[in-house]
């Protein structure tokens, strides 16, 4: 069973950074001091869960009045689990309770169409970050 948190303490901070790099620096080759970034303090994450082991991760900050998803992420034996929508629903809940109308993120373009399928539309030409394609993406949010 999957399940998401919004982290609290210390040590749920440092499981979530644990699951970053593994993804982000140990599999796509994202340097180590660009992952873990001067945002970590202003941002809200989140953990997901599968059956009480960590699965991913994600953060949400407010950048002009809009949440800017980032972060987001899987461990590869919890691809395909539905993991990541938990994680997006998940963040787009704290979007809406903080009253934001509008959510962005920048999506690797291989993962393009998974954010698609949550109502994701791209709004931008193709741009390297950390050396990975990604594409800007918005989702107008609805009400709480």
């Amino acid at each position: 069973m999957i399940t998401t948190e919004k982290v609290v303490t210390p040590e749920q901070l440092r499981e979530v950074f644990r699951v970053r790099v593994e993804v982000f620096v140990e599999e796509q080759g994202v340097a180590a001091e660009a992952e873990i970034d001067e945002y970590e303090n202003s941002s809200i994450h989140v953990l997901a869960l599968s059956n009480g082991a960590s699965a991913g991760a994600g953060r949400i900050r407010v950048v002009e009045e809009t949440a800017k998803l980032e972060r987001i992420c899987v461990l590869k034996p919890f691809r395909t689990s539905g993991t990541g929508k938990a994680i997006m629903i998940k963040l787009e809940e704290i979007a809406k309770e903080m009253g934001l109308k509008k959510a962005k993120l920048h999506a690797q373009t291989q993962a393009a169409g998974f954010y698609e399928k949550l109502g994701y539309v791209s709004d931008s030409d193709v741009f390297l970050e950390e050396g990975i394609p990604h594409i800007r993406m918005i989702k107008a949010l609805g009400h709480v």
